[in-house]
Formats: structure tokens, C-alpha cells, sequence
């Protein structure tokens, strides 16, 4: 973990550093930023870079707030003009990149949770001349769809590791809750988990990700159902925090670990209400795709090297959860 960390501030300081660069290459006078313009869109052509960030976050879903303070920090530290957006459905999701393609943005942000109902207007974008970067979903086939660059976590891998956990904690029958259908990432989740676990029975479950009453209803029955499940596995904070819940109200002896993190979700690690999180670093996710627009546009620079950059996984449980539980009060990790 705190490797990555270091990654992280190496990253801002490397912006910081293109940026005044770019600042004083016109004959040492700095750039007029005070409205929203960089440096760096000023070395592009543009008095203004806007870039728009388009994301399938739900209603509720904590983990989108991380993911957009890393965005609006690289916003801030290159003088980017940001526009976020979103939507859970992902037909909508690409109305909302063929709008900004018809903006005529410099650069857009996308997640791709379902490459069918995406990759072509992803494609549009990069015809219109448009520069993508990709993150967090979609990560298998965004060189394809000619992104710039990918930021995120390889969920089968993230998955195969949480299997082997589950194995190493001596499970025996657990359960993958999924809160989203659809989404193939989450999908790649729990297979990943199932692969990982061998010989530990894994059962899908389905919930409402967007109603937490409906999501502990749905937990506490199956859990009084089959009072042999002895641990969940979520794929969001939230979802985690309404599994505990159920948890509690039904008796259960289960442990429960997670994907992702939150401020709450350290808390309950801290507390014992959780065992373990798997950690993509959303921040990182959020500042890499819009800093890596930045650079692309102002200085031609690829991060990664045409390659998918990992930022994750890594476990956070009671052996390292300090180390990051004051990053989380500040809602960034």
C-alpha cells in the first residue's frame, strides 16, 4: 500500500512539474488561469481544455465521490476545465459520449462497463479526433476501442486473488453478491472469486444496488435460508455495510470482505465488522484519466506505453488498515 501511495504523489508532482514547464515556455510569464484555463491547453492551441468524465455510477454509490475527487485534483493541477457526468444504464451512458462529442471536447474520460452498448460511440470519439482515456471498466478491450491509456484494476485477477482468501480464511460456502445486472466487470468479479476459491462452493447473488433496505432483506433471508454460509463477499462499499447489517440481523457467524473502500467501509475494518477490502484506488483512477489527457494533448505523452495500467488490487485489513484510514477521512481512498 504504500508503494502506491508514493506512486500517487510521484504522479501529482510529475504534473505539477509538466505544468509550469508549460507555464513558462512562452518567456517565463505565467498563464492566466483564473478562468479555468492551463498552461497546458494553451501549449494545445485552446485557451480553455475541457475535458468531460462520463461514468456508470448509480445513485448512492459512494465510491464515484473518490473516483471524482482524483479527477477534479488533476482538473485543479493542469488548470483542465471538468465536466462530470453519468449514468448506470449503459445505452445512456454512450448518449452522454456522443453529447460531448458533439461539444466538441478536448478529451473525454469514459468507464466502459458493457463494450456492446459503448464501444461505438468510444470509436466515434477517437474518429472525431477526440482523445479517450479509459478507466476503471472496460479495461480488456480499450486499446481495441483506441484509448489512450487504461487506468484500473484486472477484476478476474482481483477475483482470483479474493478466491484464494477465502481459502487461506478457511471458507467452506460463500456467497458473491452482485449489485448491478449487467455490468460485466462485476460479472468478471465473481468468476474470478469462484476460480480463485477451488473447491469452496461460491454462489451468485443478486441485489437491488440501488435500494439498501431491499439489499438487506435480500441478504438476511438468505442468510436465515442457509445458515451454513460462512462468508460474503461484496463487490462496493456500501453493499458491504448493508451485508453487515444483515449479517447482525440474522444471526449469522459469516465474514464478509469486499471490493473497494470508503470512509465508513475503513471504520467497519477497523471495528471487525468487515474482514478484508479490496483496494483499486479510485483516486488514482479518477487523476490518471484526466492528467493523462493533459499530457497526451499538451506534450503527446502516453502513460503506460500503450499497456493497461494497474492500480490495484490490494487488501486492506487489520494489519495495515492505519496505514490508510487517514486518507480515507479525507474521501480519498
Amino acid at each position: 500500500m504504500i508503494r502506491k501511495t508514493k506512486f500517487t504523489a510521484l504522479a501529482v508532482a510529475a504534473s505539477a512539474a509538466l505544468a509550469m514547464t508549460a507555464c513558462s515556455s512562452g518567456g517565463g510569464k505565467a498563464a492566466d488561469t483564473s478562468s479555468g484555463a492551463a498552461g497546458g491547453g494553451n501549449a494545445a492551441g485552446s485557451a480553455n481544455m475541457k475535458v468531460v468524465m462520463i461514468t456508470h455510477q448509480a445513485p448512492g454509490d459512494t465510491f464515484w465521490d473518490i473516483i471524482r475527487k482524483g479527477a477534479e485534483a488533476a482538473a485543479k493541477n493542469t488548470g483542465v476545465t471538468l465536466e462530470y457526468t453519468n449514468d448506470p444504464d449503459a445505452t445512456k451512458q454512450a448518449q452522454l459520449v456522443q453529447a460531448a462529442i458533439d461539444k466538441k471536447v478536448d478529451g473525454i474520460a469514459v468507464t466502459d462497463p458493457n463494450t456492446g452498448a459503448l464501444g461505438d460511440s468510444i470509436k466515434k470519439a477517437v474518429a472525431a479526433g477526440i482523445p479517450v482515456s479509459m478507466f476503471n471498466a472496460g479495461g480488456p478491450d480499450a486499446m481495441g476501442l483506441g484509448a489512450i491509456g487504461y487506468f484500473g484494476q484486472a477484476e478476474s485477477d482481483a477475483g482470483l486473488a479474493v478466491g484464494k482468501r477465502l481459502v487461506a480464511d478457511g471458507a467452506k460456502n460463500a456467497i458473491c453478491v452482485i449489485q448491478e445486472q449487467g455490468q460485466q466487470q462485476l460479472e468478471d468479479r465473481c468468476e474470478g472469486v469462484a476460480k480463485g476459491a477451488g473447491s469452496v462452493k461460491v454462489e451468485r447473488i443478486y441485489v437491488d444496488g440501488r435500494n439498501d433496505a431491499a439489499q438487506v432483506t435480500t441478504l438476511q433471508a438468505k442468510f436465515t435460508q442457509d445458515p451454513t454460509i460462512d462468508y460474503v463477499v461484496t463487490l462496493g462499499a456500501p453493499f458491504a455495510l448493508n451485508a453487515s447489517k444483515a449479517i447482525e440481523a440474522a444471526g449469522s457467524k459469516a465474514k464478509l470482505g469486499t471490493f473497494d473502500t470508503s470512509k465508513d467501509l475503513v471504520t467497519a475494518i477497523k471495528d471487525k465488522k468487515v474482514t478484508w477490502a479490496i483496494d483499486q484506488q479510485p483516486y488514482l483512477q479518477g487523476y490518471l484519466a484526466v492528467e493523462s489527457l493533459w499530457l497526451y494533448k499538451t506534450n503527446g505523452n502516453v502513460i503506460g506505453g500503450g499497456q493497461n495500467v494497474p492500480t490495484g488490487p490490494a487488501f486492506i485489513d487489520d494489519k495495515n488498515v492505519e496505514a490508510v484510514a487517514g486518507f480515507a477521512a479525507n474521501g480519498t481512498r
